[in-house]
């Protein structure tokens, strides 16, 4: 077994680690997510192209640049928009392929075997129908409780701010921030159910999710919640300075597409890297319990 595999890791150790696969496996973890996004992605480019969208820059009129730029964006937008039902559908039953198959990759590194992209992708879609299943059933669930937290963040704002409009928009915010916050992790507590059924280990693994991350959901919640950060800020930078040469174009679209993978790509190897550190921490203690449970009889 590869050394860094071995041992409980922090913070820090978790990040660094994710980064050192990242750098060691880099053209094949991207190849991943090409192959299985890759094809929406090009359906989505000749879409808009089919639109008359331009492909190298789309501008609208106006008096001045910018006036062009949004006017561009918002008539692609316009054409776009019988597509996006489409590609978001597809982004959703797929992407969770994209987390099996780094998670295989990642048990072959950790194993020192070797792997190709095709392979890995080869044992994610023999779990696809249970991982569809699965994501299925969070998505119910989160929707379920978006919907209660909507209505438990609507009415009290609006009864109270019958009174007060002021302290009714500050009541929002606050339910918001504090029910956001209680989805947030109660999502932590759950997101590991993709890897348990990965690799076979129940359906739909919510139980032996909240197992995994039981007392470490804080450690948790800061880790993705930093490295979401990271790659929004930096995905946002670059979009930016593309919006404003190319407009809404088509060659837009695709470098969007791009930095959406990586941003994947990324997340997928950090969830893969935390949960093999929760799966040698938590048996571990499990171990030693019955050890101790063993020692006192």
């Amino acid at each position: 077994m590869n050394d860094k595999f071995g041992r409980a890791k922090g913070f820090s150790e978790i990040l660094d680690h994710t980064f050192q696969l990242l750098k060691s496996h880099f053209s094949t973890f991207f190849l991943i997510f090409l192959i299985i996004l890759g094809p929406v992605f090009l359906l989505e480019a000749l879409f808009l192209l089919a639109s008359g969208t331009s492909f190298f820059r789309q501008v609208g009129s106006g008096s001045n640049w910018f006036e062009q730029i949004i006017s561009g964006y918002d008539e692609s937008l316009n054409n776009s928009m019988g597509s996006d039902f489409f590609i978001g559908f597809a982004m959703l039953v797929l992407t969770p392929i994209g987390y099996a198959a780094v998670l295989f990759a990642v048990v072959q590194v950790r194993n020192d075997e070797k792997f190709t992209a095709g392979t890995v992708i080869k044992r994610a879609f023999s779990r696809f129908w249970p991982l569809l299943g699965s994501s299925v059933i969070i998505g119910a669930i989160l929707i379920g409780l978006i919907i209660a937290v909507a209505f438990l963040i609507i009415i009290p704002g609006v009864i109270t701010g019958l009174g007060d409009p002021l302290i009714g928009i500050i009541l929002s915010i606050g339910l918001l921030l504090g029910i956001g916050l209680v989805v947030a992790l109660l999502f932590t507590r759950w997101c590991f159910y993709l890897s348990t059924v990965v690799f076979e280990e129940g359906f739909p693994g919510f139980a032996e999710s909240w197992r995994l991350t039981k007392k470490h959901t804080w450690r948790i919640f800061g880790l993705f919640l930093l490295i979401i950060l990271i790659t929004t800020i930096v995905g946002a930078a670059i979009e930016g300075v593309f919006t404003f040469i190319l407009g809404n174009s088509v060659l837009y679209v695709i470098i969007v597409d791009l930095i959406a993978m990586l941003t994947s790509m990324i997340t997928a190897v950090a969830y893969a890297v935390i949960y093999f550190d929760l799966k040698l921490r938590q048996d571990g203690d499990d171990l030693r319990e019955m050890i101790d449970d063993y020692q006192k009889n």
